[in-house]
Protein backbone atom coordinates (compact mmCIF):
# COMPACT_ATOMS: atom_id res chain seq x y z
CA UNK A 1 0.00 0.00 0.00
CA UNK A 2 1.57 3.26 -1.20
CA UNK A 3 -0.21 6.20 0.44
CA UNK A 4 0.05 9.88 -0.44
CA UNK A 5 -1.12 12.63 1.91
CA UNK A 6 -2.65 15.79 0.42
CA UNK A 7 -4.07 18.85 2.12
CA UNK A 8 -3.83 22.62 2.54
CA UNK A 9 -1.10 24.32 4.56
CA UNK A 10 -1.59 23.53 8.25
CA UNK A 11 -3.87 20.51 7.72
CA UNK A 12 -1.48 18.09 9.41
CA UNK A 13 0.08 16.20 6.50
CA UNK A 14 3.41 15.73 8.26
CA UNK A 15 1.74 14.74 11.52
CA UNK A 16 -0.40 12.04 9.93
CA UNK A 17 2.50 10.82 7.78
CA UNK A 18 4.76 10.38 10.81
CA UNK A 19 2.02 8.66 12.80
CA UNK A 20 1.13 6.25 9.98
CA UNK A 21 4.79 5.52 9.25
CA UNK A 22 5.35 4.67 12.90
CA UNK A 23 2.08 2.73 13.22
CA UNK A 24 2.81 0.50 10.22
CA UNK A 25 6.60 0.59 10.68
CA UNK A 26 7.13 1.56 7.04
CA UNK A 27 9.27 4.18 5.25
CA UNK A 28 8.07 7.75 4.91
CA UNK A 29 8.92 10.16 2.09
CA UNK A 30 9.25 13.54 3.77
CA UNK A 31 8.15 16.65 1.91
CA UNK A 32 11.40 18.35 0.85
CA UNK A 33 9.91 21.81 0.35
CA UNK A 34 10.29 22.82 3.98
CA UNK A 35 14.09 22.54 3.78
CA UNK A 36 14.42 23.77 0.19
CA UNK A 37 16.70 26.79 -0.35
CA UNK A 38 14.08 28.03 -2.82
CA UNK A 39 11.35 28.38 -0.19
CA UNK A 40 12.63 31.65 1.36
CA UNK A 41 12.99 33.08 -2.15
CA UNK A 42 9.41 32.11 -2.94
CA UNK A 43 7.98 33.76 0.17
CA UNK A 44 10.11 36.87 -0.37
CA UNK A 45 8.90 37.42 -3.95
CA UNK A 46 6.22 35.02 -5.21
CA UNK A 47 5.83 36.77 -8.55
CA UNK A 48 9.50 36.43 -9.40
CA UNK A 49 10.24 33.00 -7.97
CA UNK A 50 6.99 30.96 -8.29
CA UNK A 51 7.93 29.19 -11.52
CA UNK A 52 11.55 28.52 -10.55
CA UNK A 53 10.54 27.35 -7.08
CA UNK A 54 7.80 25.03 -8.32
CA UNK A 55 10.18 23.28 -10.73
CA UNK A 56 12.71 22.89 -7.91
CA UNK A 57 10.10 21.50 -5.52
CA UNK A 58 8.98 18.86 -8.05
CA UNK A 59 12.56 17.81 -8.71
CA UNK A 60 13.38 17.52 -5.01
CA UNK A 61 10.23 15.51 -4.31
CA UNK A 62 10.94 13.25 -7.28
CA UNK A 63 14.40 12.41 -5.94
CA UNK A 64 12.88 11.34 -2.60
CA UNK A 65 10.21 9.24 -4.30
CA UNK A 66 12.68 7.73 -6.76
CA UNK A 67 14.84 6.43 -3.92
CA UNK A 68 11.81 4.59 -2.51
CA UNK A 69 10.18 3.51 -5.79
CA UNK A 70 10.62 -0.19 -4.97
CA UNK A 71 8.96 0.02 -1.56
CA UNK A 72 5.65 -1.86 -1.53
CA UNK A 73 4.38 -0.03 1.56
CA UNK A 74 5.12 3.67 1.82
CA UNK A 75 3.75 6.89 3.31
CA UNK A 76 4.33 10.08 1.28
CA UNK A 77 4.15 13.37 3.14
CA UNK A 78 3.47 15.07 -0.20
CA UNK A 79 2.69 14.03 -3.77
CA UNK A 80 3.10 15.38 -7.29
CA UNK A 81 -0.65 16.09 -7.25
CA UNK A 82 -0.28 18.07 -4.04
CA UNK A 83 2.41 20.21 -5.63
CA UNK A 84 0.32 20.75 -8.76
CA UNK A 85 -2.41 22.24 -6.59
CA UNK A 86 0.03 24.95 -5.58
CA UNK A 87 0.88 25.55 -9.23
CA UNK A 88 -2.79 26.03 -10.08
CA UNK A 89 -3.33 28.29 -7.07
CA UNK A 90 -0.37 30.45 -8.06
CA UNK A 91 -1.81 30.74 -11.57
CA UNK A 92 -5.20 31.69 -10.13
CA UNK A 93 -3.53 34.32 -7.96
CA UNK A 94 -1.71 35.79 -10.97
CA UNK A 95 1.73 34.66 -9.83
CA UNK A 96 2.32 32.27 -12.75
CA UNK A 97 1.46 32.59 -16.44
CA UNK A 98 -0.40 29.97 -18.48
CA UNK A 99 2.85 29.11 -20.26
CA UNK A 100 4.72 28.65 -16.98
CA UNK A 101 1.95 26.44 -15.63
CA UNK A 102 1.90 24.18 -18.69
CA UNK A 103 5.68 23.86 -18.60
CA UNK A 104 5.49 23.02 -14.90
CA UNK A 105 2.94 20.29 -15.68
CA UNK A 106 5.36 18.84 -18.22
CA UNK A 107 8.14 18.80 -15.63
CA UNK A 108 5.85 17.11 -13.08
CA UNK A 109 4.56 14.57 -15.62
CA UNK A 110 8.08 13.65 -16.71
CA UNK A 111 8.77 12.81 -13.07
CA UNK A 112 5.47 10.98 -12.51
CA UNK A 113 6.10 8.69 -15.48
CA UNK A 114 9.20 7.32 -13.75
CA UNK A 115 7.69 6.38 -10.37
CA UNK A 116 4.89 3.99 -9.36
CA UNK A 117 1.38 5.34 -8.94
CA UNK A 118 0.01 5.73 -5.44
CA UNK A 119 -2.59 3.25 -4.25
CA UNK A 120 -4.44 5.82 -2.18
CA UNK A 121 -4.65 9.61 -2.05
CA UNK A 122 -5.67 10.82 1.42
CA UNK A 123 -7.04 14.37 1.39
CA UNK A 124 -7.04 15.97 4.84
CA UNK A 125 -10.11 18.04 5.65
CA UNK A 126 -10.24 20.81 8.28
CA UNK A 127 -12.19 24.04 8.62
CA UNK A 128 -10.40 27.32 7.97
CA UNK A 129 -10.17 28.37 11.62
CA UNK A 130 -8.45 25.09 12.48
CA UNK A 131 -5.99 25.53 9.60
CA UNK A 132 -5.03 29.06 10.70
CA UNK A 133 -4.76 27.88 14.31
CA UNK A 134 -2.33 25.12 13.32
CA UNK A 135 -0.20 27.57 11.32
CA UNK A 136 -0.04 29.90 14.32
CA UNK A 137 0.88 27.07 16.70
CA UNK A 138 3.84 25.84 14.64
CA UNK A 139 5.15 29.43 14.34
CA UNK A 140 7.23 28.98 11.21
CA UNK A 141 9.11 32.19 10.48
CA UNK A 142 8.42 32.12 6.73
CA UNK A 143 4.65 31.81 7.27
CA UNK A 144 4.38 34.95 9.37
CA UNK A 145 2.68 37.82 7.58
CA UNK A 146 1.18 35.47 4.97
CA UNK A 147 -2.49 35.86 5.99
CA UNK A 148 -3.78 36.95 2.58
CA UNK A 149 -1.81 34.24 0.79
CA UNK A 150 -3.14 31.57 3.16
CA UNK A 151 -6.69 32.94 2.96
CA UNK A 152 -6.59 32.66 -0.85
CA UNK A 153 -5.00 29.21 -0.57
CA UNK A 154 -7.76 27.92 1.72
CA UNK A 155 -10.58 29.47 -0.31
CA UNK A 156 -9.70 27.75 -3.57
CA UNK A 157 -7.81 24.64 -2.45
CA UNK A 158 -10.63 22.10 -2.86
CA UNK A 159 -11.71 23.52 -6.22
CA UNK A 160 -8.20 23.33 -7.64
CA UNK A 161 -7.52 19.87 -6.20
CA UNK A 162 -10.60 18.51 -7.98
CA UNK A 163 -9.26 20.02 -11.20
CA UNK A 164 -5.97 18.17 -10.78
CA UNK A 165 -7.70 14.87 -9.97
CA UNK A 166 -9.88 15.30 -13.07
CA UNK A 167 -6.91 16.05 -15.33
CA UNK A 168 -5.37 12.68 -14.45
CA UNK A 169 -8.65 10.72 -14.30
CA UNK A 170 -7.94 9.70 -10.72
CA UNK A 171 -10.48 7.00 -9.73
CA UNK A 172 -12.77 8.02 -6.89
CA UNK A 173 -12.01 4.67 -5.27
CA UNK A 174 -8.44 5.87 -4.78
CA UNK A 175 -9.37 9.13 -3.04
CA UNK A 176 -10.20 9.33 0.67
CA UNK A 177 -11.41 12.64 2.11
CA UNK A 178 -10.42 12.34 5.75
CA UNK A 179 -11.81 14.77 8.31
CA UNK A 180 -9.13 15.15 10.96
CA UNK A 181 -8.94 16.67 14.42
CA UNK A 182 -6.42 15.88 17.17
CA UNK A 183 -4.47 13.04 15.58
CA UNK A 184 -2.53 12.45 18.80
CA UNK A 185 -5.77 11.34 20.41
CA UNK A 186 -5.52 7.54 20.24
CA UNK A 187 -9.24 6.97 19.72
CA UNK A 188 -9.38 9.48 16.89
CA UNK A 189 -6.21 8.14 15.27
CA UNK A 190 -7.54 4.58 15.43
CA UNK A 191 -10.73 5.76 13.71
CA UNK A 192 -8.65 7.34 10.97
CA UNK A 193 -6.69 4.11 10.48
CA UNK A 194 -9.93 2.14 10.14
CA UNK A 195 -11.19 4.57 7.49
CA UNK A 196 -7.89 4.38 5.59
CA UNK A 197 -7.79 0.59 5.61
CA UNK A 198 -11.43 0.29 4.62
CA UNK A 199 -10.93 2.67 1.68
CA UNK A 200 -7.78 0.88 0.57
CA UNK A 201 -9.51 -2.51 0.65
CA UNK A 202 -12.43 -1.11 -1.35
CA UNK A 203 -10.03 0.30 -3.93
CA UNK A 204 -8.09 -2.96 -4.11
CA UNK A 205 -11.26 -5.00 -4.57
CA UNK A 206 -12.44 -2.60 -7.27
CA UNK A 207 -9.18 -2.94 -9.17
CA UNK A 208 -9.31 -6.73 -8.94
CA UNK A 209 -12.86 -6.68 -10.31
CA UNK A 210 -11.81 -4.51 -13.25
CA UNK A 211 -9.01 -6.90 -14.18
CA UNK A 212 -11.25 -9.98 -14.24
Amino acid sequence: MRIGIIGPIGSGKSTLSHLLSSYYNVPMVKEPVESSPFLPLFYADKKKFSFISQCAFYSELFLSMWKTKDEKFLICDSTMFSNLVFTELLKKEGMMTDEEVELTYKVAEAHMNLIPELDLHIVLVRNEDSLFDNVRKRSRHLEKGQYEYLKFHYKFYSEVLEKVFARYNTPKEKILYLKVDDMFNHLHFNELVLQIEEKYNQSKNQQQTLTL
